[in-house]
């Protein structure tokens, strides 16, 4: 019989910044192909910073960031959802937890003012909405103002051959067509704020039109970086995912996040490092990024 998961399986990581707090809750971890996750790096480097299982998968995070300012409750991504079909929750090895995950951190879904996508791919919006056991697609957070890029909206609309599979129109075109979801067109290293405290900036390469959310509070910054750096596994700039559509991009990109993340002590929250969802980067003794806690 396979246990229950405890609050502190459910809810990954808590961190105050200023005045605001932050958690990291997840919609469980899940499984993809450790190649795909490390592109054109060997697997006798990258394996060692995440062992592959006996079928070469590695397990992931699907992190949710929530942060409370004060006046709002804002929800970063929304993990994989319940609108898989069988065979693709089998193929992931999906867990569903992040409605368990919400209670746990004592959470109502009706508290969350806004939600942020950084992208559409179906493991960073799938909880947007909610298949109702009727079949209904609706909101899941019913009170809030959602938030991503038209382009990616009009990318996923597209269903090109080499990422069709990563856009699931349930999970935003209800949202667009009640007019409950706003779309952006943050254009590269543009901020736009969202809330006091809460903005977004384009960091294009994996997908054309990334989005990372930067968190200010009393003079201190976290930032989630999405899929521009997954995991802690990935800080190495040359270290993208075979899902980057434009992975030249990437390595420029993450060059240029490190020129501000690393001098001005950055809380860097990671989307799909389920052990380590959060940590502050510095150069180590070997001159690469590395992560550390705070206090290391």
């Amino acid at each position: 019989m396979i246990a229950s998961p405890t609050p502190d399986d459910l809810v990954r990581a808590r961190a105050a910044l200023g005045d605001f707090e932050l958690m990291v809750l997840t919609d469980g971890a899940y499984k993809l192909d450790g190649g795909a996750m490390f592109g054109v790096v060997p697997k006798t480097m990258w394996e060692k910073r995440l062992p592959a299982d006996a079928r070469n998968l590695v397990t992931l995070g699907l992190n949710t960031v929530v942060v409370r300012t004060g006046k709002h409750t804002v929800v970063i991504e929304t993990g994989i959802g319940n609108k898989l079909s069988e065979k693709m929750r089998g193929v992931f090895e999906t867990k569903q937890l992040l409605p368990s995950s919400f209670a746990a951190a004592g959470i109502h879904p009706e508290e969350v003012d806004v939600v942020i996508n950084t992208h559409l791919h179906f493991d960073h919006c799938g909880w947007n909405t909610t298949l109702t056991a009727s079949g209904k697609v609706v909101p899941t957070f019913p009170n809030a103002r959602y938030f991503a890029h038209q382009g990616e909206v009009e990318h996923g609309h597209l269903q090109l051959e080499r990422d069709t599979v990563s856009y699931t129109s349930a999970n935003y075109d209800p949202l667009v067509e009640s007019g409950q979801m706003t779309l952006l067109e943050t254009k590269p290293a543009q901020v736009d704020e969202i809330v006091p405290g809460i903005f977004v900036e384009c960091f294009p390469g994996h997908t054309a039109q990334t989005l990372a959310v930067h968190i200010d509070s009393g003079g201190q910054r976290a930032c989630y970086i999405s899929d521009l750096i997954p995991t802690s596994a990935h800080l190495d700039v040359t270290w993208g995912m075979g899902y980057d559509l434009d992975p030249l991009r990437v390595i420029e990109e993450r060059k240029r996040f490190y020129a501000r993340a690393i001098p001005e002590r950055w809380l860097v929250l990671f989307t799909h490092d389920h052990d380590r969802p959060m940590g502050y980067v510095r150069w180590n003794d070997k001159g690469k990024p590395a992560c550390f806690a705070q206090g290391e």
